[in-house]
């Protein structure tokens, strides 16, 4: 009886150190995971998106929940490493005291690859969690790519693109396959007619910029965590999506004067009055100049 006592805890103890062996860096499976906060259950307006909103601190908790739903899915289809991107606003959203150590979290700006900052080939799989539609999109709650304010378009070789199919393309120049997206109706059936048959978690339905009809947080962590697990069960079969390079970015801004201002470089054209085209020889320098766009500023300090 003590001897099969004594068999039956080294054999448990030989297993659970098997499972933490796993579970360290490096040893297992990897995830991407690059979380928005518009594509979130609830969100609708600017209440929910910043620090100045009312409502920013509970959205911030729901934005998390959202993200280790997908984490939890992940990894009971056999991941054991994350690096989650907190991608909104000033990229400190995410409640990162809430994460298990095997989680490594992206937080700030700028850094060169933006919304993917993180990624390369050693990835099995990456998921989008709260994304939201282009702004080329006449649907989608919160609609825009990049920069609501000051950007009116963004192509990727003569093809406008959401922020999703622009970092899936950044995702798949390291070979790197997007296995699911979480968002609106809208982002869903704009991302997925381009990426193919990813899992898709659809949270709310758009019926305006600013309003929407959305699940509750809890099922829509059901639902994250379900289409999670799914989508990295079937990662080794989905391809990455690319885009042939070299790379022309085309970025359209609401006021002329950027679009002035940027065509003094050597490397840009001014394509119209609110427009510039850069050609990159790849999705990497494509993201740097993207950032850089964005994030320039003239009066910058430390």
């Amino acid at each position: 009886m003590q001897a099969t006592l004594g068999r039956a805890l080294f054999l448990v103890g030989f297993a659970t150190a098997a499972a933490l062996e796993a579970a360290e860096p490096g040893n297992g499976l990897k995830v991407y995971i690059s979380v928005d906060m518009e594509g979130i259950a609830g969100v609708v307006t600017g209440d929910q998106l910043g620090p100045a909103g009312f409502e920013y601190e509970r959205f911030r908790g729901f934005m998390t929940n959202e993200t280790l739903a997908a984490i939890e899915g992940a990894r009971a289809a056999g991941a054991t490493e994350f690096v989650v991107s907190d991608s909104h606003g000033n990229g400190e959203s995410l409640l990162i005291e809430r994460f298990p150590n095997y989680v490594t979290v992206v937080r700030a700006w700028p850094r060169p690859l933006a919304m993917m900052q993180g990624i390369d080939e050693t990835f099995a799989a990456a998921l989008f969690i709260g994304y939201h539609a282009s702004t080329v999109n006449p649907s989608g709650v919160r609609a825009h790519t990049f920069s609501s304010a000051t950007l009116a378009d963004v192509r990727l070789n003569g093809s406008s693109v959401s922020e999703a199919s622009f970092n899936a393309a950044l995702a798949g120049h390291f070979g790197v396959p997007i296995a699911m997206i979480s968002g609106d109706d809208a982002i869903v059936k704009e991302a997925t007619a381009v990426l193919g048959p990813v899992e898709a978690a659809t949270v709310k339905w758009a019926y305006g910029f600013h309003s929407a009809r959305t699940l509750t947080p809890e099922a829509s962590c059901n639902l994250i965590r379900e289409k999670a697990k799914a989508a990295v069960a079937r990662a080794k079969g989905m391809r990455p999506y690319r885009v042939n390079e070299p790379v022309d970015l085309d970025i359209r801004f609401k006021s002329y004067r950027p679009a002035e201002v940027l065509s003094y470089l050597p490397i840009v054209t001014r394509t119209d009055a609110h427009s510039i085209r850069y050609r990159a020889k790849d999705m990497l320098e494509a993201a740097r100049f993207m950032e850089f766009v964005t994030n320039y500023e003239p009066g910058l300090t430390p």
